[in-house]
């Protein structure tokens, strides 16, 4: 059995206000041949298939599009399972137009995928958090974990655990637990798999994840993934690697493109992974173009850099500018020169000589700043860092960290109230 994996397409984000819609539809045109090039029998679609809850309307019509696209109609499987960006009600609303297409989605952990004809091919069995599928008269059975956080977690282990051992255990435990008893539904005769969204320990983030493992809380061992599986397809960490203490057996596939200037120059790959019941996969990187690259210049003077703008006129990239100046400021004319030459200049940072620049100062709030009181979040977060630390500046994830957990704060005192 061929199987095709990719995870973290993040349709409709942007980068700094600017829409990336071009570069992910010219991703998925090529995921779509390269799933028929390799003749994949099932395509695994990690977790974040949208960057947020309430995606653009484009950015749903792309998604549906390229679904057909890939499964050709139902001649191929796909399965998608809900990140943490996305809604698992949103995602899945479409399930039953989706089966006739081949298609499979969960949206929670616990999800009972129905029994039937997808496409050309069919579900054999299923229960909760697991599917068993027969292709092209292979069987297979899926391990389904959509984004566990800590309630949808609770929601779907106290249905099957009731002990109070249970509900003390930490995240990791619990996941461990979750993993080995859907792991009864393996067989020797089937093909063992595993789709989930989490974040292992000792892997490297890529650099625009948005998480919640704010100590470490959210963060699993390796051990904790399903020991029996011949192949555990993960999203979540936009860097392709292979997860630590699975023994060759559980990959991030990474994101597609690269969502934040740490991911310049990383390599965006998919994953073929190819296997029979009872033997070890064989794993292979597809290799993904960098469909419009990001890019940090540096140059020493307002001069320099409209000159750099100029002689690179003409390619289609995405900048961060850098520009030493001992006044510490550009003026506007400057600025509105660089841009006129470089149509993608997403930001022009003034940087004092010898000054580390971006990969450094990696958080800034340009404007003039009101009362505390009409400050936002982020930005009361950054004057207090800065008086704590003595000037310094918190690195973006930092701030993102706490946006988000604030929005997640704000998200669990909402059900609360309307479960009340």
């Amino acid at each position: 059995m061929r199987i095709l994996h990719t995870a973290d397409w993040h349709l409709g984000k942007t980068i700094e206000g600017r829409s990336r819609i071009e570069e992910q539809r010219a991703f998925l045109a090529d995921f779509a041949e390269i799933a028929e090039r390799e003749e994949a029998d099932l395509v695994i679609v990690s977790g974040d298939v949208y960057d947020s809850p309430n995606p653009p309307a484009e950015a749903e019509k792309l998604f549906y599009q390229a679904l057909k696209e890939i499964t050709r109609g139902g001649k191929r499987l796909a399965l998608v399972i809900a990140g943490n960006h996305d809604s698992p009600d949103r995602l899945v609303a479409a399930s039953p137009l989706a089966a006739e297409h081949g298609i499979l989605m969960a949206g929670l952990p616990g999800t009972v995928i129905p029994a039937g004809p997808y496409g050309r091919h069919r579900v054999a069995d299923s229960g909760n958090g697991y599917v068993e599928i027969e292709i092209n008269g292979e069987r297979a059975v899926i391990l389904l974990l959509p984004y566990p956080s800590e309630k949808r977690l609770n929601d779907a282990i106290y249905r099957e655990m009731e002990d109070s051992a249970a509900r003390a255990a930490s995240y990791g435990e619990k996941i461990g637990r979750l993993f080995a008893e859907l792991e009864e539904n393996y067989r020797d005769d089937t093909v063992n798999l595993a789709a989930t969204h989490l974040f292992a320990m000792d892997v490297m983030a890529g650099g625009s994840e948005r998480g919640l493992e704010l100590g470490g809380s959210y963060l699993v061992d390796g051990a904790c993934l399903p020991k029996k599986a011949g192949y555990i397809a993960l999203g979540h960490v936009h860097k392709f690697q292979l997860v630590p203490h699975t023994q060759g057996r559980a990959y991030y596939s990474g994101s597609p493109i690269s969502y934040h200037r740490r991911e310049a120059g990383t390599e965006k790959v998919c994953i073929l992974a190819e296997g029979k019941a009872g033997a070890p996969f064989q794993v292979k990187k597809i290799p993904l173009p960098v469909y419009k690259p990001i890019q940090i210049w540096h140059s020493r003077s307002p001069e320099e850099a409209i000159e750099l703008c100029r002689l690179h006129e003409g390619e289609d990239s995405w900048v961060y500018l850098e520009v030493e100046t001992e006044r510490g400021y550009i003026l506007e004319d400057e600025i509105r020169r660089m841009k006129e030459l470089k149509k993608d200049i997403l930001e022009i940072c003034p940087i004092t000589p010898g000054d580390s620049g971006l990969d450094q100062t990696d958080f800034s709030i340009s404007g003039s700043i009101g009362a505390s009181e009409e400050k936002s979040l982020a930005e009361l977060f950054v004057d207090y860092y800065r008086q704590e630390m003595k000037g310094a500046v918190p690195q973006e994830e930092l701030v993102e960290l706490l946006l988000e957990l604030s929005r997640e704060e704000g998200k669990e005192e909402a059900n609360e109230a309307s479960e009340t």
